[in-house]
């Protein structure tokens, strides 16, 4: 299984199907989802703020891919 795999089985559904009760579960799993992105976004920022203008090339590397990632993939400018 890959990771988003995992996830979406741990999780569940998100997507309403207009049907009260099964939507109410899936409002959940949505808030789970997107408390678990927001948490993903701050680590990979941490990667970026603290690596991305480091001397060693590991790091820095990591830091630059993070960077890259948030800013041409996500929008966000990490400062």
């Amino acid at each position: 299984m890959t990771h988003l795999e995992i996830v979406n089985k741990l999780i569940g559904p998100i997507d309403p199907v207009g049907e009260t009760t099964a939507d109410d579960a899936r409002y959940e799993n949505l808030k789970a989802k997107c408390e678990l992105v927001e948490q993903l976004i701050l680590d990979i920022q941490y990667v970026a703020k603290s690596s991305k203008g480091r001397s060693e090339y590991s790091m820095k590397r990591a830091g630059e891919y993070a960077d890259r990632f948030l800013t041409n993939t996500i929008g966000i400018t990490v400062e």
